[in-house]
């Protein structure tokens, strides 16, 4: 959903804090890539406030400072702390409108921005299945009826807001998109000269499911079918070493890539004819977008998130989640016939240009910032509501 523009605010830049978890998650992604845009647009002046983790990368946080993005941190140890500093750091930039990015930080982030009499907070949240407990939930509905906005990253991520009883009228959806550019010579790689291979780029973590895929691998051997399958992504070792086991068992070794950390995924995309993702949950994944822009035959598993990105039958194949057999049947369709896969990778490319691109997001986004009540309402409360689960 686009909100239409109202226009740059009266009285000057609105400035948007962006709050977002410091481990680099895909939602620390497009944080960074909000930032970007809209300092480069001039229309908002972007801050992004990082709550650090063992895993921050220091380097990481300079590097986007060396881009000319304001950036700050704020502790992660408790949740407690994270709040107050960061409701002391709302108070000394005086934001307009904080930005929360995923769970638990649109908690902590909109929790500590009300606090501090920021006019507008708006969540964003990027996966269908997050860990909500009983307390959690409660203080997401009491914090959704003082938001200006609710964002899902797709529109299964906004149908489950729905679900968890966040107000339907305050719901939208922005689908996450992708610079474009890295897979503009997708066209020079014609189905018919890339190796009849298989990709899966996803960190081994309890969401994703390689498993499944590698299972799938060993009905086809048992077909006659053995393609190449390039693993790209690092993780939890143990669901590496779960994976690497499996393999193993199945005599698969002299087929399958572990690649871990992969620099170049355009050109390994582009080389292979399918894409997977094998998941059993999602938000709005990144890498199955990159796959459809590198025009893969795209194959992944009906799961929120994932459906509606994929229309079965015309951009890629949906197979039920965790289901070896049906994914080894859709995998068998492509590498058997390559009219359907030429067909399906084409149409996922299409799909990618027109309604995916990182520019795309980037407006809709804006557009919504824009439409949101003025800064002049600085020390007015975001709604009549006085609920506010402590904040």
């Amino acid at each position: 959903m686009t909100v239409p523009t109202s226009g740059a605010p009266a009285g000057g830049t609105r400035r948007v804090l962006h709050f977002v978890t410091g481990g680099f998650s895909g939602a620390t992604q497009v944080a960074v890539e909000l930032c970007r845009s809209q300092r480069q647009a001039g229309r908002l002046e972007p801050i992004l406030v990082l709550r650090r983790k063992r895993s921050t990368d220091p380097a990481k946080v300079q590097a986007l400072r060396d881009q000319g993005l304001e950036v700050h941190l704020v502790p992660g140890w408790a949740h407690c702390v994270t709040v107050w500093s960061l409701r002391r750091l709302c108070e000394r930039l005086k934001p307009d409108v904080v930005m929360a990015h995923g769970f638990p930080e649109h908690l902590l982030g909109r929790k500590a921005a009300l606090q501090a009499g920021v006019p507008a907070v708006v969540q964003v949240e990027h996966n269908s299945r997050e860990r909500y407990g009983p307390w959690s939930l409660a203080q997401a509905r009491a914090l959704a009826r003082r938001s200006a906005k609710l964002v899902g990253v797709s529109e299964g991520v906004r149908r489950t807001l729905v679900s968890l009883g966040m107000p339907e009228v305050l719901t939208v959806a922005i689908p996450n998109g992708i610079r474009l550019e890295r897979f503009a010579a997708a066209d020079a790689h014609p189905h018919a000269l890339r190796e009849p291979g298989i990709v899966m780029s996803a960190r081994f973590a309890r969401q994703k499911d390689q498993l499944t895929l590698i299972r799938a691998l060993g009905l086809l051997a048992q077909r006659g079918l053995r393609p190449p399958l390039h693993l790209a992504g690092q993780g939890k070792a143990s669901y590496m070493r779960a994976s690497e086991r499996l393999v193993r068992e199945l005599g698969l070794e002299g087929q399958v890539r572990f690649l871990g950390y992969h620099k170049d995924m355009p050109a390994l995309l582009m080389s292979q004819r399918i894409f997977v993702l094998s998941t059993h949950w999602e938000g709005m994944p990144l890498a199955l977008l990159e796959g459809m822009a590198a025009g893969c035959a795209c194959v992944a598993s009906a799961v929120p998130g994932v459906e509606g990105v994929l229309e079965p039958g015309r951009t890629g194949l949906l197979t039920p989640e965790g289901d070896a057999a049906a994914m080894a049947d859709a995998l068998e369709q492509l590498l058997r016939d390559e009219a359907l896969a030429q067909r399906l990778g084409a149409a996922a490319r299409q799909r990618a240009i027109h309604e995916h691109s990182v520019e795309l997001m980037m407006q809709r986004y804006e557009d919504l910032l824009l439409a949101i009540g003025q800064p002049a309402s600085r020390h007015q409360s975001p709604a009549a509501s006085p609920a506010g689960a402590g904040a």
